[in-house]
């Protein structure tokens, strides 16, 4: 029965961020269930998902209080268009988004996903300046090691080359200064030395091309699909600060950092910042269901506001914007966080993880530790001196997956990166499981 499966998924199914190729002789695994922590698979086996089921469970698989509401949804309305109607799990969603965001951000935008979100914030940004007359501000700003989704717009923006450069041709030009990447300081400091000299080139792009910019976008603290990229509060501050004085837009995308992940609800809480625009998704249904929102102001929201015959209308919109079931969803995620008192809890977990995480630092092959509230990362390099990285053909992090299947471990490194996105859930136990095993598959691994 097994094998009848993966014949029919070969036969039929391309998988994403997959060459199909490896699939010939490494076949998907077929996942029948899943509860809390641990994915179920028809062969018998049982993975921890240390990844969150790329980054969107929060709250553990199978949930009863989530799939509750959803199922009670279902009872009344699957869903319905959001031009010209409404209901009442957007209205609540919408009202308990705004009471946890930045105090500035007023206004919701429903989209899908991820990548929709963030197109969103750079069309609102964009026509935001052209429905004030300011038709010189076309241009954004981003990180070299900046993700930001896959869709064209969302590329546009993005840094991580390896994704990107096929489609390059496709892209609106950006402009790209270096990031905070303190393990390998693009200014050539170190932490003793360091004056986040690293906005020194973003400061000197504003000063010299401020008037022709619409808007930065930055992932706040964490550089997720970058490479796991922790860096500090004081630089998110500084671009805030750098943003506002040049008057230019900024854009938090906290699609992947959103909802618990670093510790706070959103990780640009701390940091002294107000964005003009807020991206999440991911974690925002806890993984159930696939939902996108844009956050922004009360003053970009009036710059769209006029006589209709004045073509101000933001004319942009998804068929299931909104959706009642994902909405529900969302609502069961956000008073879960709320009525477990989930962020106060989860302090003797980061405090757990950073400490597992430092057992690794000694290891001949790791380069880097580097870890925010729920989030951790193991930088692997040739040569730990010279910070060496693995080449790209020896593909050091499928042997560790491969490995980490072997100890019950979903393990998916982003390239020489190995990382740990785990759900809010995760107990004390499971987290010493996964975190001594990872060891071992490191050590195995690595010789």
């Amino acid at each position: 029965m097994f094998d009848r499966w993966i014949k029919k998924d070969l036969a039929y199914v391309w998988h994403p961020y997959t060459q199909m190729k490896d699939c010939r002789t490494m076949p998907p695994l077929l996942i029948e269930k899943a509860k809390g922590m641990k994915l179920y698979a028809g062969n018998g086996s049982f993975y921890y998902d240390t990844i969150a089921s790329w980054w969107c469970n929060v709250h553990g698989h199978n949930h009863p209080r989530i799939k509750r509401a959803i199922k009670k949804q279902l009872d009344s309305l699957e869903h319905v268009l959001f031009a010209g109607f409404t209901h009442k799990p957007a209205i609540l969603l919408a009202e308990k988004l705004v009471k946890l965001a930045p105090e500035n951000l007023t206004k919701v935008f429903f989209s899908d996903n991820g990548s929709t979100a963030v197109e969103v914030a750079l069309k609102m940004s964009f026509q935001y300046w052209r429905n004030t007359g300011a038709l010189k501000k076309k241009a954004f700003v981003c990180l070299d090691h900046g993700y930001h989704g896959d869709t064209i717009g969302a590329m546009s923006v993005g840094g991580v080359d390896l994704f990107n450069e096929a489609f390059a041709p496709l892209f609106f030009p950006a402009y790209k200064v270096p990031s905070p990447y303190c393990y390998r300081c693009p200014m050539g400091k170190d932490k003793k030395s360091c004056a986040i000299d690293c906005a020194r080139p973003l400061e000197k792009l504003l000063t010299e091309r401020g008037k022709e910019i619409a808007g930065l976008i930055i992932e706040p603290l964490v550089m997720a699909a970058g490479g796991m990229i922790i860096y500090p509060s004081e630089y998110l501050t500084k671009v805030g600060e750098l943003a506002e004085k040049f008057n230019v837009h900024c854009i938090v995308d906290e699609v992947a950092t959103g909802f618990g992940r670093t510790g706070t609800m959103f990780a640009c809480e701390q940091a002294d910042i107000r964005p003009d625009f807020m991206c999440v998704s991911k974690g925002i249904t806890s993984g159930y269901l696939p939902m996108g929102v844009t956050l922004t102001t009360e003053k970009v929201f009036q710059a769209f506001c006029a006589d209709y015959t004045r073509k101000k209308t933001f004319y942009h919109g998804h068929t299931y914007t909104a959706n009642p079931l994902a909405c529900s969803a969302a609502n069961a995620c956000l008073d879960i966080f709320q009525r477990d008192n989930v962020l106060p809890a989860l302090k003797p977990l980061i405090i757990q993880l950073r400490q597992s995480l430092e057992d690794f630092r000694g290891m001949e092959r790791v380069g880097d530790v580097r870890s925010l509230g729920m989030i951790g990362a193991i930088e692997l390099v040739k040569d730990k001196r010279r910070k060496t990285p693995f080449s790209f053909n020896e593909r050091i992090g499928l042997a560790v997956y491969k490995n980490g299947l072997k100890k019950n471990l979903l393990l998916r490194p982003l390239g020489n990166i190995v990382y740990f996105f785990l759900p809010v859930c995760v107990t004390r136990k499971e987290l010493a499981v996964i975190m001594q095993r990872s060891r071992k598959v490191l050590s195995e691994t690595l010789g």
